[in-house]
């Protein structure tokens, strides 16, 4: 996970997503931390990447680790 990171935060948005999809899928279900997923999400889709503005949209649409905004969502 380290190193996922590191390549996140140098504007690698693969790792990002790769990163948050890890947090949610790697983890027991009862420890996933929605939170901690939707910051790598925004890494990636802050550089463009879709997949990861489609996760975004899904967990404000659900309330899942963001405030639930049907605007935001959207967007």
């Amino acid at each position: 996970m380290e190193e996922l990171m590191d390549a996140a935060e140098k504007g690698d948005a693969q790792a990002a997503i790769q990163g948050g999809k890890e947090v949610l899928t790697i983890r027991d279900c009862v420890d996933q931390d929605f939170e901690e997923a939707a910051d790598w999400f925004r890494k990636a889709a802050e550089q463009g990447h879709v997949g990861a503005q489609y996760n975004m949209g899904v967990m404000y649409l659900d309330g899942e680790g963001l405030p639930m905004d049907v605007g935001e969502a959207v967007e």
